[in-house]
């Protein structure tokens, strides 16, 4: 199927009226690993921001990384900065004889909302510990350390850790990287389309057992609070479907695989959350998976007078 320019796929209804809508793209890969629905741009670049996380972690595996387990799941994480986030960071920089001034991150406050109140009213202030991505500059400075590679200079596109992350990220997705750009947190950033990160997940999710791929998929799978956050929709998504592992990426990004092949991305067009998880549940839905913890996540009142008064949703007559 041809992709195009982002579609509708979610729209906010109040009291019966369409207030708000968003266009964004999503593809679904079968078992076999065809397309079993495309809609919108899902063959366009596109930057995958964190949803690449797992396939940078394989590639530091494949390296000599030595982790696995919880802390091999928060190299791959997006963190909320909860406790047990920030003493996993440390337990990683000490495997490689470093501390915290050697992140090289955007300094951030916690993500979680009520750990990030917690912080401040204690005079936290933002630092590379608490941000977000950490977990995953942590395990970049290891796998140096462990490479006798500098560590000064590891977020440079011509290191060498980030030279072989760029070659597995194309390798994972099947295709060659269309741009590099700068993430958020100051990490090369590589672009691939979104039929590409949904081929990536693919690649993860159906690696041999104890290669590098599937230790990913498997430390996250086992240890989901640690690649989010212990209230956030990815950790109860992944505890709640069988078989499943995902990421979120910043501006809407969402990808994820099961363990039989089966594969999605998508892409919110206006880069908010908030249609996210309602298009995310439509596409697991439209392979096929049946799950109570969709129906739960689904579930997106919109308020009026502090009771619903009607929903944000899906807009899923996509072509199949």
């Amino acid at each position: 199927m041809r992709a195009g320019d982002a579609v509708l796929v979610a729209e906010v209804v109040r009291s019966g009226l369409v207030e708000s809508r968003h266009r964004g793209s999503v593809v679904g890969l079968d078992t076999g690993g065809a397309v079993a629905f495309a809609v919108g741009a899902t063959e366009a670049p596109m930057y995958p921001r964190s949803s690449n996380k797992p396939a940078q972690a394989a590639a530091m595996l494949r390296l000599g990384l030595p982790l696995d387990g919880e802390l091999l799941a928060l190299a791959a994480a997006s963190h909320s900065g909860e406790p047990f986030h920030l003493d996993g960071v440390r337990r990683i920089l000490a495997l490689g004889g470093l501390d915290v001034p050697a992140l090289r991150n955007t300094p951030g406050h916690p993500i979680d909302p009520e750990t990030m109140v917690a912080y401040v009213r204690q005079g936290g202030e933002p630092s590379s510990l608490t941000a977000d991505c950490s977990g995953k500059h942590a395990a970049m400075l290891l796998t140096c350390v462990v490479n006798d590679w500098p560590t000064d200079g590891y977020l440079d596109p011509a290191h060498p850790l980030q030279v072989a992350i760029h070659d597995t990220v194309g390798s994972l997705a099947g295709e060659a990287i269309a741009r590099t750009g700068v993430d958020g947190c100051g990490a090369p950033l590589f672009a691939v389309t979104l039929t590409g990160l949904a081929r990536m997940f693919r690649s993860l999710a159906l690696a041999e057992p104890g290669t590098p791929e599937r230790r990913v998929v498997d430390a996250i799978q086992a240890h989901p609070e640690y690649t989010s956050g212990s209230t956030r929709d990815e950790a109860e998504l992944i505890g709640g479907v069988p078989g499943l592992f995902c990421k979120a990426g910043a501006e809407a990004v969402l990808a994820g695989a099961l363990d039989d092949g089966r594969a999605f991305a998508l892409k919110i067009d206006d880069g908010g959350h908030r249609a996210r998880t309602v298009v995310m549940v439509a596409a697991l839905q439209l392979l096929g998976v049946d799950a109570p913890v969709l129906d739960k996540l689904a579930a997106a009142p919109v308020l009026g007078g502090g009771v619903p008064v009607g929903d944000l949703r899906a807009a899923v007559d996509w072509p199949v």
